[in-house]
């Protein structure tokens, strides 16, 4: 069996182990599109921060290791699929055949169609070769636009501060990190940002970047709210699309990503997706979505993996967990953390010590959960909401007393407990 692996990312990497173990004679060819070692984009602003060299964003460091492993290394991009001969025709001409094919291609940085958006001082922040752009240009006291405050602007955001930049962030949405955080949660974010010195600008769009006449910027950016600022470094942070147009033309159903089963199984038997790719069912709807976050990834390729190898592994489900350090404020959100329309939710804040939580319900069940400053047991959330776990009457005491959720866990996880007991008792 020759299993042909799309990317050479988290899901790739994971994949590629994962599919040695369950299938030790099998040939494995994973293809990458950079020259260069397998690397976690995450690790890219620790890279700018100078906290780490590039050698520190591998994902493997030990070297040799693919070729232990018996896995073949190819570089190469993907540019059509033909289902019927099992061929994948690249850039450079060449075709590679397969038994099973698993697509982990990720995904990339979108460009929003503005004037200017192509000038050299208009960077992306998603590769190396970005990276090293970036650092150029990035020096201290360099006047730094960065559109787009979302999750991963935020992690830019921070890694230009520690770089020294005058930065000015400009967000459309209403907040800061609005696909992650509750209105009231992205409005603190954003204080928090503003008090470490960095100017938000939310609600507002680039109209154009223009090359500058005069002056010792070389760039004027138009900001729709009129303002013109100048600029010598602009990094667009809009948001990323999985890459999947080399599908096209093929019975690979492709909505946002490819679209995939429990069994991360494409439309097409024999050929399965994973990662930033990859669009499966939600853990609540069973509504298909895009979880770009490197622990489902993994989680993801473990499962095609398995699958591919004759197995009969399954996902329970896509969460969308969301993880933080914006400044030194951590922030998290997990599940539905917008709620139901016909769900309950509780919020309590604490303006002043930069502390939020919110916690949504759908009957007794914590369907969704967003917390800001809070670090201790936040990994209660994720567990109450990642099992489904019936509250039975701590769901009453959790509207009334939200910081209680750590003891709702274990009366939950453990249904003897002394925990569960009180809380039945107080509610009797």
């Amino acid at each position: 069996m020759k299993h042909l692996i799309l990317g050479n990312g988290p899901a790739g990497v994971v994949a590629a182990e994962a599919l040695r173990r369950a299938a030790p004679r099998d040939e494995i060819v994973m293809v990458g599109s950079e020259n260069l070692p397998s690397y976690s984009r995450m690790a890219i602003p620790y890279l700018l921060e100078g906290n780490i060299d590039e050698s520190g964003t591998y994902l493997r460091k030990t070297p040799g290791h693919f070729d232990a492993l018996g896995v073949r290394l190819l570089e190469g991009r993907a540019v059509a699929l033909d289902t019927a001969k099992q061929t994948v025709l690249f850039a450079d001409g060449h075709f590679e055949t397969y038994d099973r094919l698993l697509v982990a291609t990720g995904s990339h940085p979108v460009r929003p169609p503005i004037p200017g958006v192509d000038l050299p001082e208009v960077q992306t922040c998603w590769t190396l070769t970005d990276a090293r752009a970036i650092a150029a240009l990035a020096k201290p006291g360099a006047r730094v636009l960065q559109l787009g405050a979302g999750f991963i602007g935020c992690i830019i955001m921070e890694a230009l501060a520690k770089r020294g930049v005058q930065l000015t962030v400009v967000e459309m949405g209403d907040r800061m990190v609005p696909r992650m955080m509750t209105p009231k949660a992205g409005g603190m974010i954003k204080r928090w940002v503003e008090e470490q010195g960095i100017r938000v600008v939310t609600s507002a769009g680039v109209e154009r970047i223009d090359r500058a006449e005069g002056g010792d910027a070389p760039l004027t950016v138009s900001l729709s709210t009129g303002d013109k600022l100048a600029c010598d470094l602009v990094i667009v942070a809009a948001g990323v699309a999985p890459n999947a147009a080399f599908l096209d033309a093929t019975p690979v159903h492709v909505a946002k990503g490819v679209l995939v089963d429990a069994r991360m199984e494409t439309s097409v038997p024999g050929i399965f997706a994973a990662g930033d790719v990859a669009e499966a069912p939600d853990l609540f709807t069973g509504a298909h979505l895009v979880s770009a976050i490197q622990p489902n990834a993994a989680d993801q390729a473990r499962v095609a993996a398995i699958n591919m190898a004759g197995g009969n592994a399954r996902m329970p489900g896509v969460l969308a967990i969301n993880v933080l350090d914006t400044l030194g404020l951590i922030s998290t959100s997990f599940g539905q953390w917008w709620g139901e329309p016909d769900g309950q939710g509780v919020e309590v804040v604490d303006e002043a010590a930069f502390r939020y939580l919110s916690l949504q319900f759908k009957d007794d069940v914590l369907i969704g959960a967003t917390s800001i400053g809070m670090t201790q047991h936040v990994g209660a959330l994720r567990g109450l909401i990642q099992g489904r776990l019936k509250l039975g009457p701590w769901k009453d005491v959790l509207l009334e007393a939200p910081q209680r959720f750590f003891e709702a866990y274990l009366a939950a996880t453990q249904p003897d407990s002394m925990a569960r007991r009180q809380a039945a008792a107080a509610f009797a």
